[in-house]
Formats: C-alpha cells, structure tokens, sequence
C-alpha cells in the first residue's frame, strides 16, 4: 500500500465516524467565497487540523478552514471552508489531498471556485467565469511521483478538464437566473506575488482569460480519480497591462463576498438540476 494511499484511507475512516454521509459532490470555495458553506444544513463540521493528515490554511484571514459535511439543494456535499495553495510551501500531493479524500468518500464530482484577475478586457471586475479550459503554468503537477493504479491512470486524459455537459447546466441556469455568466481559460501560477504587466500581456496571449493561483491543480487530481469538475471563478481585479493599477487585497477580498451571494444562488441551482 502506498504511503499516499494510506494517508487517504486513515483520513476518510475519521471523517466517516464523525459523520455519516456518503457526499455525491465535493465544493472547494475559495478565497472570499466560503459564505456558501452557512447554506449547507451541516451534519458535521470538521476542522482540517483535526483530521489526520490534512494540510491546515496558513492564509489568516481568507480561509476558514473547516471540512462541512451535509446537504445542499437536496444533494450531499462535503465541502472545504478554505483551501490550501501551493505557494503556502505545500506539495502538490498535499494541496490536492483534500480531493483524494472527497473522492474517497463517495464524492463522484467537484465544484471548484475562486478568485481570479481578468487579462480579457470583456470581463470585468464582478463577472462570474465558467472555466472551459486551463493552462498550468505553475511549474509542477500533483500526478509527478510514482502513481498508484488505485488512484488513477498514469496518463489522465485532459481533453474534457471541465465536463461539458456540467458548463451547459449552469449556464441553463444562470440564463433562468438572470445571472450573466462568462466563459473562459485559466491560467494558474504558483503565486503568492501577483503578475507583472509583461505577465499578464503573456499570459492573454497565450490563450487565458483569466488567472489565479489555484484550481488547476484540484482539477488534475480530480480528472485522474474519475470525477467530473466543474470550474467558476469570480473576477476581482482587472489585470490590464496597460493600464494595470496597484492591487489591494482587502479590496479583492470585498468584490469576491460582494458576488458571492450571486454565485451561491448560481451554484445552489445548478445542484438541483444536474
């Protein structure tokens, strides 16, 4: 049994005596958008650094950093009230760890959110973002290592990251929401400084929309255990090189929980249709 594997198994049986939900999806919110877990009518409600082998937020502030269990539009969840990044000095393996144990749990599909700046002027600060794609620009990736078959597949296809017919739900149902979703491309990088105006002229042209410092790796997990991902991000800042302002955090902070309300909504109704 590999060391990895092992770690997995020892968390999922502490979280199973504490609660006894078999969840169908997992939720990662991110920075700013932890309001969604006082939505869920809570079974359990797990701090990660009571759970063996968890990695804890070092992020004071931004991420609660408890493990919810319950139910959410009649389905139910196991959701993370924070994550972990790889710039706080973690490992792949151990940022991605949390999605080991959701899918060991039962979870058979992933929401991810956070928040992101926007190098495509057609979004603006407070657009919603159905990630269609991403490009890993981080420097490294959860699967490097020795992979245990148990797991997954030592080559996970990556040509549907983002499961098409998911995107397709919730944009049927922020339409009916009156809500305006955008669609677009990722890029993560490693972080925790943000980009330069060079950086982010690259990064629009190569392709991304959008960018942050997170996602891409909880993805990678997720798509080589066998769970379909959907990805919504939240602009909270516009990263235009040329006329690119300094950034403040509290400000990011405040525009991600200014659409949270909005995303909540979104997110609630797309459980209930799937």
């Amino acid at each position: 049994m590999s060391e990895l594997y092992s770690q997995i198994r020892e968390s999922a049986r502490y979280i199973r005596k504490l609660a006894d939900v078999r969840p169908s999806f997992g939720i990662v919110l991110g920075s700013g958008l932890g309001g969604l877990a006082k939505r869920i009518k809570v079974k359990a409600a797990i701090p990660y650094g009571d759970i063996p082998n968890f990695p804890v937020s070092t992020v004071s502030g931004l991420h609660a950093g408890n493990l919810i269990l319950g139910e959410l539009s009649g389905r139910k969840v196991v959701a993370m009230e924070g994550r972990v990044h790889y710039y706080e000095g973690y490992t792949m393996k151990q940022v991605t760890f949390p999605v080991r144990v959701m899918k060991a749990l039962g979870a058979k599909s992933l929401i991810l959110t956070s928040a992101v700046g926007a190098m495509n002027p057609l979004l603006p600060k407070g657009s919603i973002v159905a990630v269609t794609d991403h490009i890993n620009m981080m420097g490294d990736n959860p699967l490097i290592g020795p992979n245990d078959e148990r797991l997954g597949p030592r080559f996970p296809d990556m040509s549907e990251p983002y499961n098409r017919r998911y995107i397709s739900i919730l944009e049927k149902a922020a339409l009916d929401l009156k809500i305006p979703l955008k669609k677009g491309v990722l890029a993560a990088l490693a972080g925790p400084c943000l980009e330069t105006a060079a950086e982010y002229r690259f990064l629009r042209r190569i392709g991304a929309d959008i960018v942050g410092m997170s996602m891409v790796p909880e993805n990678i997990a997720a798509v080589h255990a066998g769970m379909k991902t959907i990805g919504i991000s939240i602009v909270t800042d516009e990263a235009l090189p040329d006329c690119l302002k300094p950034v403040n955090i509290r400000e990011i902070v405040a525009t991600a929980r200014k659409g949270e309300k909005v995303l909540q909504g979104l997110v609630m109704e797309f459980l209930r249709r799937v």
